[in-house]
């Protein structure tokens, strides 16, 4: 089992891997063209069925190395389930599952490192972007409500009501047209319609964003530090691990040389004792 992990977890098959699924998003994207496939559709068939038994082999044969384990790792269950969704026959009501192959180009997050940190640090950083959000809507409601009462006569097309109003401030915050489109119109019937939209701009879009790439970034430092204390950690068990290896050792060769020196004390003792006995006679 330990050959096989080592196996698995090896630089050579993960880049094998990667390098597959890259050949997969390929050829799923090279089926979307009538003329490719109509030209290469079998051999892009085949290629997909190849790579999918290769990935299925994959998955049993880490099931297989890491047993129960196996489904502890939330990355593992995560390929389970997408390739479990291509075995799935895609005929009929099901032909939207033949689409949603593309999603094993997501296995790259997993097989890349650097992607993979960046994943963790959106997931890690879920709750707190939940309050960003809880406050990005209080602002969306206070201002749906201060526009829908001032400027829902004069402009129903843009806040007639608490629905269109929202889908309005969602277009001002992207700042998608919001001066031609929709400040400097209104502006016109209404001068000094800017006293709204900018304050409103100022904390939904860069106090709101910049509050939320602030999250992101200060919980990938946390994820980093916690990687880089982790792989620190690992060093210094290897590290104490050969030391005491190396203790055992030289004790080992302590003691040896200690029952070496006996033996030729008792050995010298015996020459002297014989020397003796030789004058004596």
């Amino acid at each position: 089992m330990e050959d096989l992990r080592a196996f698995l977890e090896s630089k050579a098959f993960q880049i094998a891997i990667v390098i597959l699924i890259l050949i997969n998003a390929a050829t799923i994207g090279l089926e979307t063209s009538p003329a490719v496939r109509e030209v290469f559709g079998p051999w892009l068939e085949d290629i997909d069925k190849y790579i999918l038994m290769i990935f299925c082999l994959e998955i049993c044969l880490k099931m297989v190395a890491y047993r129960w384990r196996f489904f502890t790792n939330a990355w593992n269950i995560f390929d389970t389930l997408i390739i479990g969704i291509a075995l799935v026959p895609a005929t009929g009501p099901l032909h939207i599952l033949r689409t949603l192959r593309v999603l094993r180009t997501i296995r790259l997050v997993k097989n890349i490192p650097k992607l993979k940190m960046i994943i963790e640090s959106l997931i890690t950083s879920i709750p707190s972007i939940g309050w960003i959000m809880v406050l990005l809507l209080m602002i969306f409601y206070i201002f749906a409500v201060i526009a829908t009462d001032l400027y829902g006569a004069a402009f129903p097309g843009y806040f007639g009501d608490m629905g269109t109003s929202f889908f309005t401030l969602f277009q001002v915050m992207t700042l998608e047209s919001w001066s031609s489109g929709i400040a400097r119109p209104m502006m016109e019937q209404m001068p000094y319609a800017y006293i709204f939209f900018v304050p409103f701009i100022l904390l939904a879009t860069y106090t709101t964003l910049n509050v939320f790439i602030a999250v992101v970034v200060n919980t990938m430092n946390e994820v980093n530090r916690k990687a880089f204390q982790e792989e620190e950690e690992k060093l210094q068990q290897l590290l104490k691990q050969e030391h005491d290896e190396l203790m055992y050792h030289v004790k080992s060769m302590s003691r040896k040389i200690d029952r070496m020196e006996i033996q030729l004390e008792d050995q010298k003792n015996d020459i002297d004792k014989n020397k003796s006995i030789g004058k004596d006679l």
